[in-house]
């Protein structure tokens, strides 16, 4: 009997239970919220669970265009993903579908078979030799990938905790930390820079330097009907609806993952996803007047979300539970008017982001505001609820619109 066989044998079997379901880690870029939500419907489509952290994750699949100004923070991820591991990129919706069976098919692969690192063309620039063999690399800058100027920080790059007083005049202890670039349900490249005393925010500073640094491949998605109806493009307001209530569902998917509700938000994602493949007003009004009653009156979510401020001056002021009842009312209203043929007017039809209409540029200049003096814990669900668009606050687009949502996408490969 050969023992290097069976050695190699064995090391195929988790191989293969791992590519049979693996844990899939979406890091979608500014400009990528058609692949993005290409990729989440073949997930749900092939069963497939997200991972929330790299540790839990077997593919590391980055969706959209590629953001230089993110590589660094994607590289700090995939060195924290353990082995055996994939890493891959959808950059348009097309792909989704042929870049998830490829990298399936490269995580079952014998180490010997497989070349491992940026979109699967080679090691990255950071490791060398085969993902298999070697441990968990924490980088080759000496500081695990989290950078380092020669102050003294605690395990995991945070800094040490500094002193200061709080808000009743005691002198406590002061945390500094960043929330983002890149965080599940998060809008890509936001950071928040927070200095907690406790769990209570003392300051918060939001940074878009990256997402500013980042060239759309062409307009931003959710925007795009009202974008082509001010060029003259024929669009129906039934249209505008359709694309209005699937944003607004975009955002509560997200809203209620992050409050602990996933089944929820999977049933908001599950209706965005239809109203985009045309679905009926027949089929999706009925679902989304459930969907409304059901979040709508929950307790738990009331009592969960009750105290929360999100106003920030325009649109609809006050607590978290009112701002997503009106979003349910008004996404309700919106799968109703599916069929509406009237020609679109998009200087008297609500954007995508109505009812409350804020800009996201108003958003995030209203975020440290609301955060200050909130716990930790509410930071989240602050941010989730205002859901500001990547692809608004990101720089000019390159080129030409690409296909927004394709009825069977395809997808291939791609390699730098």
């Amino acid at each position: 009997m050969d023992l290097r066989a069976g050695a190699v044998d064995l090391r195929a079997l988790p191989l293969r239970a791992a590519a049979a379901r693996p844990r899939v880690l979406l890091l979608p870029m500014p400009g990528g919220t058609a692949a993005r939500l290409a990729v989440e419907r073949e997930l749900r489509r092939r069963d497939l669970p997200a991972a929330l952290t790299p540790a839990e994750a077997d593919v590391v699949l980055v969706a959209g265009p590629g953001s230089p100004a993110l590589a660094a923070a994607v590289d700090r991820l995939w060195r924290d993903t353990p082995l055996p591991r994939v890493r891959a990129h959808a950059r348009t919706a097309e792909e989704a579908a042929g870049v998830l069976e490829a990298a399936r098919a490269r995580l079952a692969a014998p180490p010997a078979l497989r070349q491992e690192g940026r979109d699967g063309a080679g090691p990255p620039r950071d490791e060398g030799g085969d993902d298999h063999d070697g441990g968990h690399d924490g980088g080759g800058d000496g500081h695990g990938g989290h950078g380092g100027h020669g102050e003294m920080e605690m395990p995991g790059g945070l800094p040490m905790a500094e002193v200061g007083p709080d808000r009743d005049g005691l002198a406590l202890d002061r945390l500094h930390i960043p929330l983002g670039p890149l965080l599940t349900d998060w809008p890509a490249g936001l950071v928040l820079r927070l200095t907690l005393q406790g769990d209570v925010i003392q300051h918060a500073e939001a940074d878009t330097s990256a997402l500013r640094a980042s060239t759309l491949p062409g307009p931003p998605f959710w925007s795009a009907p009202w974008r082509r109806a001010a060029a003259g493009a024929p669009v129906t307001a039934g249209e505008a609806a359709r694309r209005r209530a699937a944003a607004r569902l975009d955002g509560l998917g997200r809203l209620l993952a992050v409050a602990g509700w996933p089944a929820m938000g999977t049933a908001a994602r599950r209706l965005r996803d239809d109203l985009l493949a045309g679905a009926p007003a027949a089929v999706c009004a009925p679902r989304a007047r459930r969907l409304a009653a059901r979040v709508g009156r929950s307790r738990t979510l009331y009592w969960l979300t009750r105290g929360i401020g999100t106003g920030i001056g325009t649109g609809t002021t006050g607590e978290l539970p009112a701002r997503y009842r009106a979003l349910l009312a008004a996404t309700a209203e919106d799968t109703a008017r599916l069929e509406d043929p009237a020609p679109l007017d998009p200087d008297r039809e609500p954007g995508p982001r109505a009812p409350e209409s804020e800009p996201s540029e108003d958003v995030v200049a209203a975020l440290p505001g609301l955060l200050e003096g909130a716990e930790l814990a509410t930071a989240r669900l602050i941010v989730a609820a205002l859901d500001p668009d990547p692809d608004e606050l990101a720089g000019a687009p390159s080129g030409p619109e690409r296909p927004e949502w394709p009825e069977r996408p395809g997808g291939e490969v791609r390699h730098d």
